[in-house]
């Protein structure tokens, strides 16, 4: 057998396989001896058919599936000795001159394979990690918002200054259609605000996008748009009131503090502020932690650039799956992939040239820690050690958790790394100024 690879460009190449008919003529000979004590011909006894026959009703079909076990051992061995770092699995490309009737066979494979690129963690960027503060801001209004939420609610008919409102926002043409509760201070016009007073359920009020609110992203809250729309969408909507309530605010004394609490945690305004900024902070922490991760790759992927062979993985994402892809559809998928597969790369070199190693007591605190985290999302708030320990040890019994776990810390691992690398620099903002830089605004 010849076996010999054709390359296209750096990352696209065709393998170019030549099976000689001694390669497989010994097997199908075989195969055939085998197939005559059970061939039925017409006019001829079970096992008493002539070879000629057995050979021309069955011979294609079992050379058929002869060659293709050949080619298939044949091409595995080849990748392994040739030790080529394949993106997808070969695909087979299709010549309308073969014929499985000719002796000596030749198959074509396309193979897309990992590019070659240099890795540079310590490339100059200007990644910033931000530390997010619950400013005076933000506590008065939470305050003000546990207030309202723990107050009473005395149901209107019509609306007054300092009412919630309940409707629907629609426009056709647009595609909105959202029911909601506003408060009518999110409104940016007072204007706008005062349009709603002396208004009653049932009746509806035309409102125009631009500009309706402080801020362009409650659009995304108050009429379901995607963020792509905030910014520039400027139509008009009708608001149909369906329901009007009064609020009026919950004391702030100890019962109250005790219901959000707990008994006897906090016994003043100054403390429930401290313990809702310290809440808070935390929560701004994982998502200021999030942003600065996905920075981080987005900056490795800008400074390393290398090609992929885009048009073989293509025509590979349409042939894996249970759900077979159109070319269209494969090219979505392709797009929509492509960062993660670039970063993939990307990791994948730096964890190679990197001396990152696991032991048994990272694998076990890191285990700890997202045993803590689900219990947390569960409500057990506060779980003793020899609880966590004793799950950590029954996870930790099954080999394909450890594995599962060890490649997780050596991601999480390989982040922390990047970041090192990036050196960010230290950014204090609200969480205004948060979501402003998170949507690069």
């Amino acid at each position: 057998m010849d076996i010999k690879r054709v390359a296209i460009n750096a990352v696209n190449e065709v393998i170019v396989m030549t099976v000689p008919q001694m390669d497989y003529k010994g097997q199908v000979a075989k195969r055939i001896n085998e197939k005559m004590p059970l061939a039925t011909v017409k006019g001829f006894r079970k096992g008493a058919v002539p070879k000629d026959l057995v050979e021309k009703q069955y011979g294609k079909a079992l050379k058929i599936e002869e060659v293709n076990k050949v080619v298939e051992l044949a091409l595995q061995r080849y990748i392994q000795s040739e030790r080529l770092n394949l993106l997808g699995t070969p695909l087979p490309k299709i010549n309308e001159a073969f014929n499985w009737n000719d002796e000596e066979l030749t198959f074509e494979f396309e193979i897309g394979l990992v590019p070659e690129f240099e890795i540079n963690l310590d490339a100059k960027s200007d990644i910033v990690k931000y530390k997010i503060i619950a400013d005076d801001t933000m506590l008065n209004g939470q305050v003000a918002r546990i207030q309202k939420q723990y107050g009473n609610v005395i149901s209107q008919q019509i609306v007054a200054q300092g009412n919630d409102v309940s409707g629907t926002f629609v426009n056709e043409i647009a595609g909105i259609n959202n029911r909601t509760t506003v408060d009518l201070d999110e409104f940016a016009d007072e204007n706008v605000a005062k349009s709603f007073l002396g208004k009653k359920v049932g009746d509806a009020i035309v409102l125009h996008t631009k500009g309706l609110f402080h801020d362009a992203h409650k659009l995304m809250d108050y009429l379901s748009v995607p963020h792509d729309n905030v910014h520039d969408l400027d139509v008009e909507v009708t608001f149909t009131i369906d329901e009007v309530v009064a609020h009026e605010p919950a004391t702030l004394n100890q019962e109250l503090f005790d219901k959000l609490f707990g008994a006897g945690t906090i016994s003043s305004l100054e403390e429930m502020k401290a313990k809702i900024k310290e809440d808070a902070e935390k929560q701004f922490a994982q998502q200021a932690e999030q942003k600065l991760m996905a920075d981080v790759q987005d900056t490795l992927i800008e400074n390393h650039k290398f090609d992929l062979p885009k048009e073989f993985l293509v025509k590979w994402l349409q042939t894996v799956g249970d759900k077979k892809l159109s070319p269209a559809e494969a090219e979505v998928e392709y797009s929509r992939s492509e960062k993660g597969l670039r970063f993939q790369l990307i990791e994948g070199k730096a964890l190679a040239q990197s001396n990152i190693q696991v032991n048994f007591e990272d694998l076990k605190a890191f285990t700890a820690a997202s045993i803590r985290q689900q219990m947390l999302q569960y409500g057990q708030t506060n779980p003793t050690d020899a609880e966590v320990e004793s799950i950590v040890a029954r996870v930790l019994s099954n080999q394909d958790e450890v594995k599962r776990m060890s490649e997780q810390v050596v991601a999480d691992k390989m982040l922390k790394l990047f970041v090192e690398k990036a050196n960010p620099s230290i950014k204090e903002v609200t969480y205004e100024q948060f979501v402003a830089a998170m949507y690069n605004e």
